[in-house]
């Protein structure tokens, strides 16, 4: 029996993000960073940033957190790997918790489409029920 063959992480394009997808990996460009005050207890611990990033498809907003935001730089290319889609107040946003990884790589070739930004999308939730 030989070494089993590691598979290749099939990455995704910015467009063909939906809500809730999880497991995603993606090559993206950050277009910009904001810093956000977060409310509540955890506060003072934590730092949030919102950052628009994207491809040659589209751009989404990614929440970067603590240690997160320093990889975030404006310009930089960063693979997101084990990425998911997390919801707020209707619209999607990426984000990479404890079992994902971001790695700042080497400048990608291409522009970020910034005329397709999926999180001005709003989606409702509807609740299907089976006869």
């Amino acid at each position: 029996m030989g070494e089993p063959k590691k598979q290749q992480p099939v990455f995704t394009k910015v467009d063909e993000l939906r809500p809730m997808a999880t497991g995603l990996n993606l090559t993206v460009k950050v277009v910009n960073t904001k810093m956000v005050v977060p409310r509540g207890n955890q506060s003072r611990q934590m730092r949030l940033a919102e950052c628009l990033v994207g491809d040659e498809t589209g751009m989404i907003i990614f929440t970067a957190r603590n240690d997160q935001v320093d990889m975030m730089k404006e310009g930089a290319t960063v693979i997101l790997r084990n990425a998911k889609i997390d919801m707020f107040k209707g619209s999607m946003r990426l984000a990479v918790d404890r079992w994902g990884r971001i790695e700042v790589t080497e400048p990608a070739s291409f522009s970020v489409k910034e005329d397709n930004n999926l999180s001005l999308i709003e989606f409702e939730q509807v609740t299907v029920v089976e006869q």
